[in-house]
């Protein structure tokens, strides 16, 4: 019996070793590394010395750390959660009702953002924020005044940019939960004289929650790890302003050459992925029970 089972896995065992090998090793060298004195020059990038928890206890003894921790919640909430959860859902309700030419071309319009290389998407929003660029355009074009969005409001214009670029996930996830939703039982709630709004609300909204905690799932974790974006666009600034914790660890590690500080930031934000990773498995178990 357990030879038979060891034959079962036998074809898993490649998946899993490269797991190990790609994911789970740089996982285990930055959480040890956090708790190294390691640079990218001098004498600790040659020979580091184990320095406990110092790291950490500078962090959170730095008063600009909760201030970034604060933004990266912030930026997760309302691009991922709110922005493309939300408009992704939506855009989904209105392709469903709309003409098959209609919803061909939105589509379309959609994924072409998200299809793009996160650089070029990057340069794009840049382009499209930067005081001379195309909103500002838009705006005097319009008879209104522009303004130096990258400068006086660094995060929306982060969070308007990442919400731009990653709603098409959201749209196809919903696009295909609606598809599975029996058309029989809102028609039948139709016949009952339920509105528009409540049968989304009493219908199709529970039968695809299970969908809709999939993708919030993963449209967290991945914005939590956006770094690209927000680099091109305002490099963490002005002044911190839009420094999220991706991007306070690359600085730390890679401008500054600290390496044990910066993956001591990296290691708090594997352990805030996998915080919102277990909530969403939990939900999305409850749901399945």
């Amino acid at each position: 019996m357990r030879i038979r089972r060891f034959v079962r896995l036998l074809p898993v065992v490649p998946s899993v070793l490269l797991l190990l090998a790609f994911l789970m090793a740089p996982v285990v060298w930055s959480f040890y590394a956090s708790f190294t004195d390691a640079a990218l020059s001098g004498k600790a990038a040659r020979n580091p010395q184990w320095v406990g928890v110092d790291n950490y206890v500078r962090m959170f003894s730095d008063d600009s750390f909760p201030f970034d921790a604060w933004l990266t919640v912030v930026f997760v909430a309302a691009s991922a959660v709110v922005g493309q959860n939300v408009l992704g859902l939506l855009i989904a309700l209105l392709m469903t009702r709309s003409r098959k030419a209609v919803a061909s071309w939105v589509g379309t319009a959609v994924v072409a953002a998200w299809v793009l290389p996160e650089i070029v998407a990057a340069f794009a929003a840049y382009a499209y924020f930067n005081r001379d660029g195309t909103l500002n355009q838009i705006l005097g074009a319009l008879g209104g005044e522009g303004a130096d969005w990258l400068y006086s409001f660094p995060l929306l214009a982060i969070i308007l940019a990442n919400t731009w670029r990653g709603t098409a996930f959201s749209m196809l996830v919903y696009r295909a939960a609606l598809a599975d939703v029996p058309r029989d039982v809102s028609e039948a709630a139709l016949m009952d004289g339920a509105r528009g709004w409540q049968r989304l609300t009493f219908i199709t909204l529970p039968l695809i929650r299970s969908s809709i905690a999939t993708n919030l799932m993963l449209i967290t974790l991945q914005t939590l790890a956006v770094f690209t974006l927000i680099w091109v666009m305002t490099a963490g600034g002005p002044a911190n302003a839009s420094t999220t914790l991706p991007v306070l660890a690359y600085q730390e590690a890679f401008k500054f050459g600290d390496i044990g500080y910066g993956t001591a930031v990296a290691s708090v934000l594997i352990l805030l992925g996998m915080v919102f990773g277990a909530i969403y498995v939990r939900l999305l178990r409850e749901q399945k029970t």
